[in-house]
């Protein structure tokens, strides 16, 4: 007997016209994104912007944030991608209700909006709240490196800035000397009335690197001259200087400053900084931080800096959840790198001011350290904050807050880099990184919500 293989007909016309909304289940990613930008989420910023009535109609500020979202959600973040996507994803197609928006469009929207995309993730997290997932009990501050859109073998340091401004300065002055000569043999074979007067293709590219390191250069010593200014103010407000004497001291101090012959600027994104990461590799980098809530590992604060040490972050990062979520966490926990004497001091005054208690480790120990008793007895009156601090931790509430900060923060920074492919950011500058951060963070606690209520839920949901 021969087998029988089900009909399979590639050239059958379709007798009536597909749904796309057939093709998705109720409960799918994509209509939880649908239903948050049609009906929860406030694009007035976005539509703000569009003032003017001159050219031809733009996408639908509400399609283009519905891809973008899910992108971000799912980890297609690429412009191109998208642009592809929206033809051979169902799901995409289905947001773009079949529109095919191209690749510079959506880069376009992306970063002419981007400040009110990464205003998205204070809504999200106002949903978040509304579906009683964030608690504000306990939440864990920690940051992790984002790889910046920029090669470290684009960087140089001033000392090399430096030697090689010489070199090239040598070289374009021989190529001009040789482009002269010529064009003056080039004169007597073809006529002054021909054209020889273009510079030649290496005089034009070591022009341009010429001038690239020595905007570079510049910019090393203008933060030079920053900082210089900034510590000589600070030394004679230190030491009660008056006005004439504080204002000569900062001048002299700016006139001296010089970069560091170490000092690195990268030439394709320069606000990017050179960071350790995790494997224990240099790249370019940003420095994400993130506070995430105890419940549900809600992501309640977000921010971005280009200083590799985490310990300044500390006290905004407290501030910011604060004023994201209208109200003080009962516990903070963070790891040692947060730990500072200034840190500390502002922290019992944080303390004192809003209730939020502190859990700061005070230094790293070996995993296989025991761990340390609690001393008995009252605390002694000359003890640092730094020393109470760790005696703190020692206790059988402190070992319990600290032991859940791993489980806390660090699961949520493996399930964006897995998810969302939130590790490497395609946009470069500060405020590239900033807005492509918070879209990262919106897009995680929508993933959340997501999981939480479903799609159904969201109907009882206040809207932001």
């Amino acid at each position: 007997m021969r087998k029988t293989f089900r009909a399979f007909a590639p050239d059958q016309d379709l007798l009536l016209p597909p749904s796309l909304d057939e093709w998705l289940p109720a409960d799918h990613l994509a209509r939880f994104i649908a239903d948050l930008v049609d009906e929860h989420l406030d694009l007035s910023r976005i539509h703000a912007s569009y003032t003017k009535a001159k050219g031809g109609p733009p996408y639908d500020p509400r399609l283009m944030v519905r891809i973008l979202l899910y992108g971000y959600t799912t980890g297609v973040r690429s412009s191109r991608q998208l642009e592809a996507a929206c033809v051979d994803v169902v799901a995409f197609r289905w947001l773009a209700a079949g529109a095919g928006p191209d690749f510079r469009s959506i880069g376009r929207f992306r970063k002419r909006h981007l400040a009110a995309l990464g205003h998205l993730f204070v809504q999200a997290l106002a949903l978040c709240q509304a579906a009683g997932m964030v608690k504000l009990g306990r939440v864990a501050l920690d940051g992790t490196k984002l790889r910046a859109n920029a090669s470290r073998r684009k960087a140089m340091s001033y000392a090399r800035m430096s030697e090689k401004e010489k070199i090239l300065a040598q070289e374009v002055s021989d190529l001009l000397a040789q482009a002269e000569e010529t064009d003056q043999a080039e004169d007597a074979k073809f006529g002054k009335d021909r054209r020889g007067d273009e510079l030649p293709e290496e005089l034009r590219r070591r022009e341009s690197r010429l001038a690239r390191i020595r905007e570079a250069k510049a910019a090393l010593e203008a933060e030079a001259r920053e900082r210089a200014e900034a510590a000589a103010r600070e030394k004679a407000a230190a030491r009660g200087e008056g006005a004439e004497s504080s204002a000569q001291r900062v001048a002299d101090a700016v006139a001296a400053a010089v970069p560091k012959p170490k000092a690195q600027r990268n030439f394709t994104d320069p606000e990017s900084r050179i960071m350790k990461t995790a494997d224990g590799s240099f790249h370019q980098c940003f420095n994400a931080q993130a506070v995430v809530d105890d419940t549900h590992q809600v992501i309640v604060a977000a921010e971005v800096s280009d200083c590799a040490a985490d310990v300044a972050n500390l006290i905004p990062m407290t501030e910011q959840v604060t004023a994201n979520t209208g109200a003080a966490p009962r516990e903070m926990v963070a790891d040692a790198g947060y730990c500072s004497a200034d840190n500390l001091a502002q922290a019992a005054a944080v303390t004192a001011a809003t209730g939020t208690e502190f859990f700061i480790a005070t230094g790293r120990s070996k995993h296989d350290a025991p761990i340390p008793t609690s001393p008995r007895g009252r605390i002694p009156t000359a003890a640092s904050p730094r020393e109470r601090m760790a005696r703190k931790l020692t206790t059988k509430k402190g070992r319990a807050a600290y032991a859940r900060r791993k489980v806390i923060v660090e699961p949520v920074f493996g399930q964006m880099a897995t998810l969302q492919n939130g590790k490497q950011l395609l946009l470069r500058g500060l405020d590239g990184a900033r807005g492509e951060w918070l879209l990262l963070a919106a897009c995680h606690n929508l993933r959340k919500l997501h999981r939480h209520v479903g799609t159904g839920g969201l109907a009882g949901l206040a809207t932001t």
